[in-house]
This record gives C-alpha cells, structure tokens and sequence, in this order.
C-alpha cells in the first residue's frame, strides 16, 4: 500500500485485509480512515484482489 504525501508516494507496507488498509491509513495521518475504504478518490486499488465491503461488517 503506498500513500500520497507532499506530492511524494511512500509505501507503507503490503494491507492483506481491511484492517491493514485502516492501520495504515491512522499511521499516514488520516482520520476516520473507515470513511474512506470505498471512495475511488481517496483509494485506487490495484493489483490482487479487489477489496469489497463485508456485508456482515459495520
């Protein structure tokens, strides 16, 4: 997973699950990181799989 920051992309490390993704999205900074999981303007996924919300999370 890599985060834009100062124009400057840093990786944070490889998320395995939306847990991961939440973890690191605190350490870049950002709040509410739950807010943001299925916004394409905050998230760009690529490569594996895709993330999908749980139906039974939440």
């Amino acid at each position: 997973m890599s985060v834009m920051r100062r124009g400057r992309e840093d990786c944070l490390g490889t998320a395995f699950s939306e847990q991961d993704v939440i973890v690191f999205l605190e350490a870049a900074g950002l709040r509410d990181p739950e807010e943001v999981l299925d916004d394409p303007r905050w998230i760009q996924w690529s490569g594996g799989r895709v993330w999908h919300p749980s139906p039974y999370s939440g």
